[in-house]
């Protein structure tokens, strides 16, 4: 059977993010449209993502444009444009979630099915697929039990996100940052609202929990599960952080990239996704870039419980204080501090504090303000200056292994240049005077000397052999040309070699599986209300956005419940428990509905 291709899939801020992604282990990565990308402030020009292409495909890597918000009326012309400007630009894959576009006269390009359409449920991602969708991105809410129903029941390439911000909402199914602020996500505008804090009333809107980050959830990280998701038949592992900085995607990409090379190493019936073997000069650890503490969500079944106390990143536990004075402190730690770390902990009241570290001396950190600091405090490292160095020291990882034989011919040698797989084989003759060494080790040792530097290009010599009837001698300046001649032309074979793949999309009338669509279906212009239609809805509600009509609108749903946070689910049998109802934000009020035989909780505005 033929082996299964693992992709990883990492975010591109821009053209230097996307870059460096590659170069860090992406099989293929996610950059954000000029326009209409569910991060508005994630946007890209056509010539950067040309760019990206053109830099991807050398390695056969992937690039995947991000055209994922809802579209009004008034823009479907300018998008469908776009779209064609994106696949001339070399792009592999549109990431959409409005169905409008689905209408369009389309290139023929794959279209991923943005978890911005909430593919939460078997028969949605069902229709995804029979509709044309090449992929789907699974709602970040998935059990692993729920994936391999899937996959036993579809075909659609499947990806799943295993690291970074998790949103608290079904995504596409929340509202609260357009209510709060006119700043809508569905539109690549999200306000982050889950990140505030609020309090949490009980039946008689008395305060239960004050001034809280309830909403905010850890950050995934999935890690230590691949292997289960790829037997599950998820092809496509996906890091979240198109906003996060260059060092993120450095460490985090890293990361994945050993696990899946790990796991690839270890089964025949998996390979990589593109070409390329990786060498880091620093450790991967996800736990000093940006994280607000792990969780694996739902992945087995609820777990950890939030930390309501921050939205920000903690870092790494390093211990716990054993003495505090004036100005230092000392911590029970086999962790090296140096100057300028960043430290924080959180105070008695849950408040995150924080110091930079000033000098290290013996056991006593000191640092840049007088401390409250309590022994037995755990103290959390969230700024490492020293692995903060190592990443801005790392240069490209990646590089093609590749053999050399070098033999002769009646007017000159040639080189024979082909990639460690025998995939890729490049041979080119150099017609040059052969002169007889004088010196046939030193000839012999000069020539695979110079023959096997690879410099700047994507290639590592493993291997060079040379086979001439007598030794023979040739300037540094002619090997290096030979070299650099031959290796061009390699690179130039790979690039040719790649085939973006075609997908010529044909209209069907597919039934939708329901016969009406709420406002939840974000139906925002007259060609997605045609496609629903044309699959068998009969009743289409407009989109929060367009119609503006709130009251009694559930504006999020979402699988973390409040009451399981605060040891109130009914399914614990607490009777005697304080049963959270509301929400409140300043001067807004947010009833709360709990859907125990769904295991959903619904937000809803309270009037």
């Amino acid at each position: 059977m033929k082996p299964k291709m693992l992709e990883l899939l990492s975010p591109a801020k821009n053209l230097e993010y996307g870059i460096t992604a590659i170069d860090f282990g992406a099989d293929a990565v996610y950059i954000g449209a000029p326009k209409f990308s569910a991060r508005i402030n994630a946007s890209n020009s056509l010539s950067d993502i040309e760019r990206l292409c053109s830099y991807a495909h050398r390695f056969h890597s992937k690039v995947f444009v991000a055209l994922n918000t809802i579209i009004f009326d008034n823009e479907l012309e300018e998008v469908e444009k776009l779209i064609h400007k994106i696949h001339e630009a070399g792009a592999d894959a549109l990431i959409i979630q409005d169905m409008g576009i689905l209408e369009m006269n389309l290139p023929p390009i794959e279209l991923h099915a943005s978890t911005q359409c909430h593919n939460f449920d078997l028969n949605k991602i069902k229709f995804l697929e029979n509709v044309g969708f090449s992929r789907v991105i699974l709602s970040r809410e998935m059990s692993l039990d729920y994936i391999k129903q899937i996959r036993s029941s579809t075909n659609i390439e499947l990806e799943a996100f295993v690291h970074g911000a998790l949103c608290v909402g079904f995504s596409g199914q929340c509202y609260m940052s357009a209510f709060n602020g006119s700043r809508s996500g569905n539109r690549g505008e999200c306000a982050q609202p889950c990140r505030l804090s609020y309090d949490l009333l009980d039946e008689n809107k008395n305060v239960i929990i004050k001034n809280k980050q309830i909403l905010s959830l850890r950050d995934l990280n999935l890690n230590a599960h691949i292997a289960e998701l790829a037997n599950a038949g998820v092809s496509s592992f996906k890091i979240e952080g198109r906003l996060k900085d260059l060092n993120y995607v450095k460490n985090i990409t890293a990361l994945y990239r050993k696990k899946l090379d790990e796991i690839i190493e270890n089964n025949n019936s998996y390979k990589k996704a593109s070409l390329g073997q990786f060498s880091f000069n620093f450790e991967p650890d996800a736990s000093k870039s940006f994280n607000r503490g792990f969780t694996t969500y739902f992945f087995h079944e609820r777990s950890e419980k939030i930390s309501a106390n921050t939205s920000k990143s903690i870092g790494k536990k390093l211990g716990k204080i054993i003495e505090v004075g004036e100005n230092y402190f000392k911590i029970d730690t086999n962790e090296i501090i140096s100057n300028g770390d960043g430290l924080c902990w959180f105070a008695e009241n849950g408040e995150l504090m924080g110091c930079n570290v000033n000098a290290v001396q013996q056991n006593k950190v000191f640092v840049d303000k007088k401390l409250s600091l309590k022994k037995g405090t755990s103290v959390y490292r969230n700024l490492d200056v020293d692995f903060i160095k190592k990443l801005a020291q790392a240069k490209k990882a990646r590089k093609i292994p590749v053999n050399i034989h070098v033999s002769e011919f009646s007017e000159g040698i040639k080189l024979s240049v082909f990639t460690s797989d025998n995939e890729f084989v490049i041979n080119k003759e150099f017609e040059t005077e052969k002169i007889l060494a004088n010196d046939a080790e030193k000839a012999m040792k000069n020539i695979i000397t110079q023959l096997s530097k690879s410099g700047n290009t994507d290639f590592v010599v493993e291997k060079c052999e040379v086979n001439f009837e007598k030794p023979l001698f040739f300037s540094m300046s002619e090997l290096n040309e030979f070299r650099r001649t031959t290796l061009n032309s390699l690179e130039e074979l790979i690039f040719a070699s790649y085939e973006r793949k075609k997908v010529d999309f044909v209209p069907n009338d597919f039934p939708y599986f329901e016969k009406n669509l709420n406002y939840m279906g974000n139906v925002a212009n007259g060609l997605a209300a045609k496609f629903y239609k044309r699959h068998g809805i009969e009743k289409i509600e407009k989109t929060l956005e367009i119609n503006n009509e709130i009251a009694n609108k559930v504006l999020m749903t979402t699988k973390f419940c409040l009451r399981f946070e605060n040891d109130s689910c009914l399914r614990q049998n607490n009777e005697n428990a304080i049963k959270p109802c509301y929400i409140s934000l300043n001067d807004k009020t947010f009833k709360l509905e709990f859907d125990c035989n769904k295991c959903v909780m619904k937000i809803i505005e309270d009037k």
